[in-house]
């Protein structure tokens, strides 16, 4: 096989073919599936035989020989069912809908039925032999597949040959030819081991195909080459969590099915509310008299173990397992946001000295774990989420913002620690924030409400360009006059209608002006007193062009370009012909390229005048060089976290890295247009920049933009828990 593609390619016989296609690949390589799985079948058979150099004793079993036997007499079923599986995750984007290791969330694991847990599980010991054998080469195909998708940096996310869709393709296969559970975790580590070996050969093969042919590999992010592209980070991992964290252990713990061995105060031990009553009913010296006789605890005679559930029937047994299950989670989060490079060392000091609090928290109050609208989580977010703000400790508003984190932490260590006590902390914490933020919202709120309006001006301009387009459809006009009737001008006559406030169709005539200066510019209108009728209009048209050109602040050298080539014209019609010398300038004019189609439209149409941009720190699309340096761990970090690598997927609240001036800023989106042609990003400091759709997938696809955190950074710390959870459920099993 390891020679299969290359052959079947013509790298040898065919040196001077063109470079190949992303489609080339992809179909090349979903032509070896049925070879992949033949192998993988063959490999299990020799694993299943009674004796051998390469006998699996797991495979001996009769359930488990049997499904082997059924998927080699039904290789051919079993070929078609991988390609057919392999061919639509491929096409369709990824298998969404399997449950895997990328997907895992903390908060989504209490609604996991058994099944998905098994099924995570299943997956996540596949993905994890296959990228095992390919992880040496894997690198290089994601560089040089991210430069037949169209990137300039390395995208491994988007590579459609990445190692999990082979195992998810893998897994589906599996389970529609082997549907016993059981039998099924027992062959997919051996199956996936199988398919990673002669994956690893299939993506040298390729490689060494695309390199031959010329393909470019993209930049790697930073510079350099990341082993083991298909990791999502390295999760923090303590002894106790390979021993105790696991997933089904943590659904149970975020589905609150250890509340009940939450110790509960022994009233027996305390005496009643009201000794009065007891003194009149004379029962206190009985009462003390039985307290007294109670015999005291016996004294340990050994360590206890922490990891042992309460035997059935002992209502008294201590509730150790979820107490140190919601204690390991607890200490995962903040080592994970202990390693978050994101996050500033000094802040790092003072979420550690949260730590002691959170954890006192979440013994008595396990909806920590399982509400993310918690007081405890929402204070958190807010902490972190604001820190990022920062990349540095020289930042101004670093001083003041770590003051806020620090007074934070003397006010839990002097409360009595509970939901009530955080909840009062993030009012604490938004009243001392809220003198910075207020100045900075209403300048948000100010660009935000100018971007609304352009949005608006530049859908109705759209209508109104159909509208334009359509009355100069068939007759003879200068190319120039139509290019700004369907961009410059459906700007002032749709500025016109949105801000009068009657409602008015047409308020100041500059709708109606369109059919005169049609007529005006028509090179073939044989109409008696044409030239009588000019003389009179023109002044006035030129005046009521002016008037509404001014009116959206359109740019003076464009407006002078305009007249100049539109009294051009007018000259030579007046004269009718007559004169040569006006006739041939009207004539060069005419025959000139337009290019007010661009000047309005070098953002897919959308027009801001100069206030509006202003206010919002408008970026305009004017090509942008590559940028040959990523913002420093900016992209890697965001990989780690998971972050989606298309600009059309962020959300309100996502941080950023912006090149601005040849200098890396933090921003972050605090606005979109309802219909998404227009964002805001805004810094701490208050500074806006806001840009089209088109420019923001420019930037983003040149690396001058850069994702820092699409979510909370406590969430993503929980993610990596979950994932550490999985992998100790793999590991367990294997």
């Amino acid at each position: 096989m390891a020679k299969l593609l290359k052959l079947r390619l013509g790298v040898s016989d065919d040196p001077t073919a063109f470079q190949p296609s992303l489609n080339d690949c992809l179909e090349a390589i979903l032509g070896q599936a049925d070879l992949l799985m033949t192998d993988v079948i063959n490999g299990l058979v020799t694993a299943a035989l009674p004796a051998g150099a390469r006998r699996i004793p797991g495979f001996q079993q009769a359930s488990t020989r049997l499904a082997i036997e059924g998927l080699s007499a039904n290789t051919k079923a079993v070929c078609a069912t991988y390609r057919t599986e392999l061919t639509r995750i491929v096409y369709e984007g990824g298998g969404k809908e399997q449950v895997h290791t990328e997907a895992l969330r903390f908060e989504d694991l209490r609604l996991f039925e058994d099944a998905e847990l098994d099924q995570s599980i299943e997956v996540a010991r596949a993905q994890q032999e296959v990228s095992h054998a390919v992880d040496d080469v894997l690198p290089t195909l994601d560089s040089l597949m991210s430069t037949l998708l169209g990137w300039r940096t390395c995208q491994p996310g988007l590579n459609p040959l990445r190692p999990d869709v082979f195992v998810r393709a893998l897994q589906s296969c599996l389970a529609q030819h082997v549907p016993e559970a059981p039998v099924r975790e027992i062959l997919i580590a051996p199956a996936a081991g199988l398919l990673g070996a002669n994956l690893r050969k299939l993506y040298r093969e390729l490689v060494d195909w695309l390199v031959s042919r010329g393909v470019e590999p993209a930049v790697p992010i930073g510079g350099r080459v990341q082993q083991g592209g298909g990791a999502t980070g390295t999760p923090v991992v303590s002894s106790m969590a390979k021993t105790l964290l696991t997933l089904d252990r943590l659904r149970k713990l975020l589905a609150g099915d250890f509340d009940s061995q939450v110790p509960r105060p022994d009233f027996l031990y305390t005496m009643p509310a009201s000794m009065a009553m007891l003194q009149d009913m004379k029962q206190v010296d009985v009462l003390v008299q039985k307290l007294e006789q109670r015999a005291p605890p016996p004294a340990p005679t050994a360590a206890p173990d922490l990891l042992a559930e309460p035997p059935p029937g002992a209502a008294d047994a201590p509730p150790r397992l979820g107490l140190q299950l919601g204690e390991e989670v607890v200490r995962l989060m903040f080592d994970n946001l202990a390693q978050d490079k994101r996050l500033l060392t000094e802040f790092k000091r003072q979420l550690k000295a949260i730590e002691p609090a959170v954890l006192r928290l979440a013994q008595q109050d396990s909806r920590f774990f399982s509400e993310r609208t918690h007081p405890a989580r929402q204070f958190l977010d807010r902490i972190t989420q604001r820190s990022l703000a920062f990349t540095m400790e020289s930042d101004p508003g670093w001083r003041r913002f770590l003051m806020t984190v620090e007074d934070s932490v003397r006010w839990l260590s002097s409360k009595v620690i509970d939901a009530d006590t955080f909840g009062e902390l993030i009012g604490h914490l938004q009243a001392q924030w809220v003198e910075h933020d207020q100045g900075l919202v209403q300048r948000r709120e100010d660009a935000a409400k100018a971007l609304l309006h352009a949005e608006q001006r530049n859908l109705l301009a759209q209508k109104l360009a159909v509208e334009f387009a359509q009355a100069v459809e068939g007759l003879d006009v200068a190319d120039f006059v139509v290019d700004f009737l369907k961009g410059s001008w459906t700007q002032v006559v749709a500025e016109a209608q949105l801000s009068c406030a009657d409602g008015s169709d047409d308020p100041y005539g500059y709708r109606a002006l369109v059919d005169d200066l049609i007529w005006s510019v028509q090179k073939n209108t044989a109409v008696r007193g044409r030239a009588r009728r000019l003389v009179r209009m023109i002044p006035a048209l030129l005046a009521k062009l002016r008037e509404g050109l001014d009116r959206i602040e359109y740019p003076p050298e464009l407006t002078a370009r305009f007249f100049n080539n539109l009294i051009t014209i007018h000259r030579a019609a007046v004269h009718e012909g007559r004169d040569a010398i006006s006739k041939a300038a009207a004539d060069a004019v005419e025959a000139q390229v337009s290019d007010f189609s661009h000047s309005l439209e070098r953002a897919a149409g959308i027009w801001l005048d100069s206030r509006e941009a202003q206010e919002s720190g408008f970026v305009e699309d004017e090509g942008f060089p590559t940028a040959q340096a990523a913002a420093p761990e900016a992209q890697a970090l965001a990989e780690e976290a998971g972050a989606p690598v298309r600009p059309g997927d962020w959300r309100t609240g996502t941080w950023v890295e912006l090149m601005v001036g040849g200098e890396w800023v933090r921003a972050q989106l605090t606005w979109a247009s309802p219909h998404s042609t227009l964002y805001m990003f805004t810094s701490l400091s208050g500074s806006a920049h806001s840009m089209s759709r088109r420019t923001l997938d420019r930037l983003w696809s040149q690396g001058q933009i850069k994702v820092v955190a699409d979510r909370n950074v406590v969430d993503e710390a929980l993610d990596r828990v979950a994932k550490a959870a999985l992998k100790n459920s793999v590991d367990g099993n294997s």
